[in-house]
């Protein structure tokens, strides 16, 4: 498997709904669940699927004259990858800048504040 990539924003929709999904998927799930809502054609949602199948997203497979698609990442490792790249490029890694930025203009409550404390406490044990 190549590395994985940072998805462009249609292509990260279609994969949402193929997590939501259970396995096997068609373009017809994607265009009932999306691509009409889009304004997306049958051909827009097939070259999105062929570029998930080039990427490594999908893998697919015929059946009798429907393709139908896996998904070959899951949504949380996709997650985790897109977050820690977010974190590295906007936040230098760190916790407390993104945390800083998330609150600038707005107080944190005592619920908020509690609820990091606990979160930290059980990272620490």
């Amino acid at each position: 498997m190549t590395m994985m990539k940072k998805l462009p924003d249609a292509e990260f929709e279609v994969m949402k709904v193929v997590w939501a999904n259970e396995p096997p998927i068609t373009t017809n799930i994607i265009m009932e669940q999306i691509g009409y809502e889009k304004g997306w054609k049958a051909q827009t949602v097939n070259s999105l699927m062929l570029r998930l199948v080039e990427r490594d997203f999908l893998s697919t497979d015929k059946k009798g004259k429907e393709r139908i698609y896996y998904p070959l990442i899951n949504k949380e490792d996709y997650l985790k990858f897109e977050t820690s790249n977010f974190m590295r490029q906007f936040h230098d890694n760190s916790l407390l800048d993104l945390v800083n930025t998330l609150y600038a203009d707005q107080a944190l409550t005592d619920n908020d504040i509690n609820e990091l404390l606990e979160w930290a406490k059980q990272r620490k044990d």
